[in-house]
């Protein structure tokens, strides 16, 4: 799996050295032009995991970016009120998973979205502490991460 993103990656390059660019755009070209030549070579190379998981990595990266947006419009319709009417506090979401790469990434893309800061994990990793600006419905937020980002996570990484 990681020597096929190697081989990529060393495609990238040879497409910039053949085209004579190495900027980040011609990069970025040459690499989807290697997943590309990977496809269509994958019954040989054995690729189609390779691609399944750069799709599911895309696909928490999108996930990431509208959760991203929706939440800094939640927080600018906040921020907007002439009287705050918000309930912040902290609460428990229980992990489901237990990989420490994981559970960084998770609190790292909580943190990340405005109006929530993972705060801390419990020494056996079972649970994340997380403050909310509002925490109107907290089994609704606990729902979100599960069915969001922590199963996409779970997804690209596993």
């Amino acid at each position: 799996m990681s020597s096929l993103f190697l081989i990529n990656i060393l495609l990238a390059l040879v497409w910039g050295a053949i085209s004579g660019s190495f900027s980040e755009l011609n990069l970025l070209f040459g690499f989807v032009l290697g997943m590309i030549a990977l496809f269509l070579i994958r019954e040989q190379v054995g690729t189609l995991s390779y691609l399944s998981r750069v799709y599911k990595v895309i696909s928490l990266i999108w996930l990431f970016l509208y959760e991203l947006v929706l939440s800094a419009v939640r927080v600018a319709k906040i921020a907007m009120q002439p009287k705050l009417n918000i309930r912040p506090g902290f609460f428990i979401y229980e992990l489901k998973t237990d990989r420490d790469a994981e559970i960084t990434l998770l609190a790292n893309l909580i943190t990340l979205t405005p109006g929530t800061l993972s705060v801390d994990v419990s020494d056996d990793k079972k649970r994340l502490f997380i403050h909310a600006i509002d925490i109107e419905d907290i089994e609704a937020m606990r729902v979100d991460i599960e069915q969001g980002f922590e199963r996409k996570i779970m997804e690209a990484l596993r």
